[in-house]
């Protein structure tokens, strides 16, 4: 189909989408624009995908490292009010919700694959569907996950944390049970835009509601002194106002070809559609959860409150920098899904290439930005003399971390726009819940090494061997072969819609 095909109003409508989305290639001049990328020279093939991968990754980086942010600003007040107000905050921030964000950010992921794919064939009508579908499964999921905030103090003590850091963390959790609802809508929201490459808006937003953010924290916590629970609610308020903004923004003509308002096809097709969705879920979660558990573990050890803090800290810094790999992840995923459902093999192994190498290079500046200055690191935290050496002991494990955390979630990012779910769920149960927690359970305990021995153990033996394994497979991929299966998957969602 070229835009000759198309109507005044059709053509008026998608050059203006096209536009919009950053999109710099004609419909009726994609094959030509393949073939004439091919026979480039590879510098200039690099700098080319570059770009197609930036205008994703840039604004995404903007938009987590404000999101994310929200969650920093909100840990280091509450680090100013006590140490077990901060333990608390940690806890309830760090592993409830990590719990829970991995899981729903894990099924919303599933729209990336979809999405993707589905904006690569040019069959926009059906992101909008995705998305409604995807709502529609998180919501009945974050139903189900409920109890896990209800019954958060009887939890943690079952898990051996300090009764008094518990009772907190408690009610913490009861506090944070609308932004749990708010994750449902927000995680697909997100998707549904970065799919078809509207992410400039998303990284606008991000930063108003970030600045918002910071002027109630400061006002309510800090000025008037409203306490914890201050904290948590101005979190809440921050969240929803951003989903409430993105709303706005698609239901007012933001996507007009992605976006037809609602549609009874969101109810059909939903068995498959969770299956995929469980899938990406399981494999997302499994990682998320991963060093949330080290946290839980380092609850059961001596002097628990200040281990705490310290690993708490060193989590909150290692996920401030995640958000530049989980754009590149983004990014990938996007990229991959898009070339895999326009039937370019090619241009998806390439696009991996240069984003893996891309996102290496950043972590490898940031492994020697934390060996510098592992002694200031965490002062936006706390100012408690026993937290800050303990976080200076750990840094060099947080150096590493972040290194290994540079390649990782790129690899994912291809499985993703792949549609590898299920694969890489496997491979996560036994790289992490197999080998990595065992080993940090044994140099924990075993070899009396604490909170360093659990990390190394986990970190070497689990995300180690894992980011191993999803390198073999990403290699031995053949490219070609998963732009036909993707093409059969379009192929296959598309006559399931026409016969219901």
């Amino acid at each position: 189909m070229s835009l000759s095909d198309l109507g005044p109003i059709e053509q008026a409508r998608l050059s203006s989408f096209l536009e919009d989305s950053d999109l710099t290639v004609p419909l009726n001049e994609e094959q030509q624009a393949r073939e004439y990328e091919e026979g480039l020279p590879l510098s200039r093939r690099v700098w080319n995908e570059s770009k197609k991968l930036w205008q994703i990754v840039g604004p995404a980086i903007f938009t987590r490292v404000s999101s994310y942010s929200m969650f920093i600003i909100t840990q280091a007040f509450a680090g100013h009010l006590g140490d077990v107000e901060f333990a608390a905050l940690s806890i309830g921030l760090n592993v409830i919700l990590g719990f829970d964000i991995g899981l729903m950010l894990g099924m919303a992921s599933a729209l990336e694959t979809l999405c993707g794919q589905a904006f690569g064939a040019k069959n926009y009508y059906m992101l909008g569907v995705y998305m409604q579908r995807s709502w529609i499964v998180l919501f009945l999921s974050g139903i189900v996950l409920l109890p896990m905030f209800l019954f958060a103090s009887p939890l943690l003590k079952l898990l051996g944390q300090p009764t008094n850091v518990a009772e907190l963390s408690g009610v913490v959790a009861l506090y944070l049970i609308p932004l749990h609802f708010c994750f449902t809508l927000q995680f697909p929201l997100q998707r549904f835009l970065q799919s078809q490459l509207k992410n400039k808006m998303i990284a606008w937003m991000s930063l108003a509601v970030f600045v918002v953010h910071v002027v109630l924290s400061w006002l309510f916590v800090y000025k008037l002194k409203y306490g914890l629970v201050a904290t948590v609610l101005i979190l809440n308020f921050s969240w929803w106002l951003l989903v409430l903004i993105l709303l706005v923004y698609i239901f007012c003509g933001g996507c007009p070809l992605t976006w037809a308002g609602f549609s009874m096809e969101a109810f059909s097709g939903l068995w498959e559609f969770l299956k995929l969705s469980a899938a990406s879920g399981v494999m997302l979660c499994l990682e998320h959860w991963y060093y949330r558990i080290l946290i839980v573990m380092t609850g059961n050890l001596k002097n628990a409150e200040i281990e705490v803090d310290a690993l708490s800290i060193c989590m909150s810094i290692n996920g401030w920098e995640m958000m530049i790999p989980l754009a590149f992840f983004v990014g990938t995923g996007v990229r991959v899904a898009n070339e895999l459902g326009a039937g370019n093999g090619k241009a998806a192994k390439f696009a991996t290439i240069v984003s893996v190498v891309t996102s290496t290079i950043i972590g490898l500046f940031f492994w020697l930005i934390i060996m510098i200055f592992h002694n200031e690191i965490a002062m936006i935290f706390s100012t408690s003399k026993p937290v800050l050496e303990e976080v200076s002991k750990l840094t060099f494990l947080l150096a590493f971390t972040v290194l290994l955390n540079s390649i990782q979630p790129i690899l994912s990012g291809v499985a993703v726009g792949s549609g590898w779910q299920s694969y890489v769920a496997y491979i996560n149960i036994g790289c992490y819940y197999l080998v990595g927690l065992p080993l940090g359970y044994m140099m924990g305990w075993g070899f009396h090494n604490g909170v360093k021995g659990i990390w190394a153990g986990m970190m070497f033996g689990g995300t180690t061997v894992q980011t191993v394994m999803l390198a073999i497979l990403t290699i031995r991929c053949e490219w070609e072969k998963e732009a036909e299966k993707a093409s059969k998957n379009i192929m296959k969602w598309s006559k399931m819609e026409q016969e219901q």
